[in-house]
């Protein structure tokens, strides 16, 4: 918004300045620093950037909650999202890389770039700008669209139809505007395109694969034309036929593990190349997967077939060897033993077992025998194994995989494929083209079509992760000893593809957004499919609500009742500091706050339905029955 753009743009931009090659200084005179003065060429992977930090940092929070993975505490701000207790915590970050790091330039890319005629950053502008505000939707309800990042420092909010809506016309001037032949004076748009190095067919591709993703969320709209608010399956569809087709046409950023002299400008001042799930995820310790993901990876759908993904989506320790003490609450699950390295247990987050104190951190020490915990009746929690990755370039490691003890390789664990320095973003990617339109027909009671397209993603996901795998195993063929690094061996992907994922006879609604949701690890739409899905039991196979959260042990139904679930996150402390007024009144045109718009927070003065502690549960305009 206009007033961040005033607060913190300026300062922003001034931290750009400390190199003249930095990518992120998006400014022609260094002594007057403004984002005016910005060509539209130097705007484009400055917002991109940004833009896409504000994705990844959202997909990591919301997943948490998802079921996916946990922490080893109930109380730390991520370990609050895997019991279903909101935290306040979550919500600046997503909100603020969007709307300080890219909005103000978006904005003015789109109106230099069109007076220029060149219509692809007038595109990609447009693109932009719809894809960071259908975020922002997803995750708020309300935001300010129409009147956002403009001269008005205190701008008013639009409810989720008209941004919603609005999304989708801007993506179809995209459309339009990527099928314009450039002017004759304007920058090819290679020049500043860091997602498709200046492919316009790509964009293209990924605008309908954009287009076809929202429009897909309108399923509890009722039918009818997408301009109007309704789920157009049909629109669905023709937008499939012109997304990706193959993992050749995939947008995909290939960060790096450089520790590049450009970083970011918005306080966190961490390079630019790596993955940004690597800084909320991967560099930290704690994080571990649940009993629901080993289920899910190991015996889908019952069929007591391994997916060759597991290896690489779940942690793996190096143990010197001997048979590991298998504690009674994991007994269920499969321990597997490659050579010196034993891949982790999954965390029941469908029991009391945090309530315990589980999982005990881990430690090593050689003296102790190597892996252990120091309590006695925890011993056991060796089993369970973090995600912690490492990096040579920022952790200054001798390679990709972390150790406990820096000095001592029987230390090492391996992380996961996605929160890896260099692992990929899957921007736009041929897989969830798959899926959504597997659903689709699913829907339309054609199953033998849903379930070529469910296996075509299936098996596009294990390609795509393979060229990966084989990248990293080049790059240190040192990595090829531990088995999160190998690449997947074609006869185990054909017999997965083959045996392990049904027939079209009995292919159902849950086995599609389960395979989906593997193939899309860490992604916003986790949050947005299940929603859609109203958190029904089983909508994805092996799928509960988190016992800490049906025992309300921290009163998380006071929240977020039983009926309602997550569905929302509340505004962050900027818009409650600076734009409390507009919030307050956008609030009689949402379903579920007329109940709380005289609700005063304790040490605040003005009425805010929002500030409300069942906030959180109200259900945005594209997850409910509102016209």
């Amino acid at each position: 918004m206009k007033i961040f753009s005033k607060i913190l743009l300026g300062t922003a931009v001034a931290f750009a300045l400390t190199s003249c090659n930095d990518w992120l200084d998006v400014n022609t005179n260094p002594n007057t620093p403004s984002d005016g003065s910005a060509q539209y060429y130097q705007n484009l992977s400055h917002s991109q950037f940004y833009t896409n930090s504000a994705c990844q940092f959202a997909a990591f929070r919301t997943c948490m909650a998802m079921g996916d993975y946990t922490m080893h505490s109930q109380y730390t701000t991520y370990g609050l999202a895997a019991a279903w207790m909101p935290y306040i915590g979550w919500v600046t970050t997503p909100y603020q890389w969007f709307f300080v790091g890219a909005g103000p330039n978006i904005e003015g890319m789109y109106t230099k770039a069109m007076e220029a005629e060149a219509w692809h950053y007038a595109a990609a502008a447009r693109f932009l700008k719809a894809y960071g505000f259908m975020l922002m939707t997803d995750l708020y309800g309300e935001m300010p669209f129409t009147d956002a990042v403009g001269e008005n420092a205190i701008p008013k909010y639009d409810n989720g139809r008209t941004i919603y809506l609005g999304c989708l016309e801007l993506i179809d001037e995209a459309i339009e505007l990527f099928q314009k032949e450039q002017g004759p004076n304007a920058k090819a748009l290679v020049y500043g395109d860091s997602w498709n190095q200046g492919d316009v067919s790509r964009w293209l591709k990924m605008c309908y694969l954009m287009k076809a993703r929202w429009i897909n969320k309108l399923t509890k709209k009722g039918t009818g034309s997408y301009k109007d608010g309704k789920y157009d399956a049909q629109t669905i569809l023709d937008c499939l036929a012109k997304a990706q087709q193959s993992n050749a046409d995939n947008t995909i950023i290939n960060h790096l593990d450089e520790n590049s002299k450009s970083h970011d400008v918005l306080g966190w001042d961490e390079p630019v190349d790596y993955s940004p799930l690597y800084s909320v995820w991967g560099m930290n310790s704690n994080y571990y997967v649940t009993k629901m993901l080993v289920d899910n990876l190991t015996n889908f759908d019952g069929k007591g077939i391994e997916d060759p993904r597991a290896d690489k989506m779940l942690p793996w320790a190096y143990f010197a060897g001997g048979e590991p003490k298998i504690p009674d609450y994991v007994a269920d699950q499969p321990i597997k033993i490659e050579g010196n390295w034993r891949r982790t247990a999954g965390v029941d987050m469908h029991t009391a077992i945090r309530t315990n104190g589980a999982p005990y951190t881990t430690s090593y020490d050689v003296k102790k025998g190597g892996w252990y915990c120091a309590s006695d009746t925890r011993a056991g929690d060796t089993i369970f194994i973090q995600t912690t990755s490492s990096s040579k370039g920022y952790a200054a490691n001798v390679d990709l995989i972390y150790r406990k003890l820096k000095s001592d390789d029987h230390s090492k664990q391996s992380g996961v494929f996605y929160n890896r320095v260099s692992a990929p973003t899957y921007l736009a990617v041929y897989h969830e083209a798959c899926f959504i339109k597997a659903e689709v027909l699913f829907r339309q009671g054609d199953k033998s079509g849903a379930f070529e397209a469910y296996k075509s993603g299936i098996k596009a996901s294990m390609e795509l992760m393979n060229e990966r795998l084989e990248s990293w195993c080049a790059e240190d063929r040192n990595l090829k000893d531990c088995p999160s690094f190998t690449p997947m061996a074609q006869a185990d992907i054909d017999n997965y593809l083959n045996n392990a994922i049904g027939t079209a006879a009995d292919l159902t609604l849950p086995k599609i957004m389960t395979q989906k949701r593997i193939a899309m690890q860490m992604s916003v739409e986790t949050f947005n499919d299940m929603r859609r899905m109203d958190y029904e039991k089983g909508c994805v196979l092996n799928w509960e609500l988190p016992w800490e959260y049906v025992n309300n042990t921290q009163l998380q139904q006071d929240y977020l009742p039983l009926d309602k679930g997550l569905r929302r996150w509340r505004q962050c402390s900027h818009e409650y500091n600076y734009n409390v007024k507009n919030l307050q009144a956008i609030g009689a045109e949402v379903p579920g706050a007329e109940a709380l718009m005289d609700y005063v927070e304790e040490g605040t003065t003005n009425p805010c339905w929002n500030r409300h502690k069942l906030a959180w549960s109200i259900n945005v305009w594209w997850d409910s029955n509102q016209e």
